[in-house]
């Protein structure tokens, strides 16, 4: 099933809604970055969001590296932000203030 891409003033909303979250790739995409007190506290946010993904059968990109975790959303079938992409970055956004 295909999912629609978010309009401009869509994702105008979400950067406004959610600013910790930047645009990226030419506005198809979101990115985060996170940092932790240590590895263990990282790697933890990072299981609780990959429960979370798997759930909602979207999953982010990310790199990890010691207590910093980058995170982009994108939806790929809908070739760029959707309202799954809005969904996650709540979901994020309420785990890490």
């Amino acid at each position: 099933m295909s999912i629609a891409e978010l309009t401009a003033d869509e994702r105008d909303a979400l950067v406004t809604t959610h600013p910790k979250w930047t645009l990226s790739r030419e506005g198809k995409a979101i990115d985060r970055t996170i940092q932790f007190a240590d590895f263990n506290e990282a790697f933890g946010f990072m299981t609780r969001v990959a429960l979370i993904a798997d759930k909602h059968d979207h999953h982010p990109e990310w790199f990890n590296v010691y207590n910093k975790v980058e995170i982009t959303l994108t939806t790929h079938d809908a070739g760029g932000l959707s309202v799954r992409d809005v969904a996650m970055a709540a979901a994020i956004d309420a785990m890490v203030p």
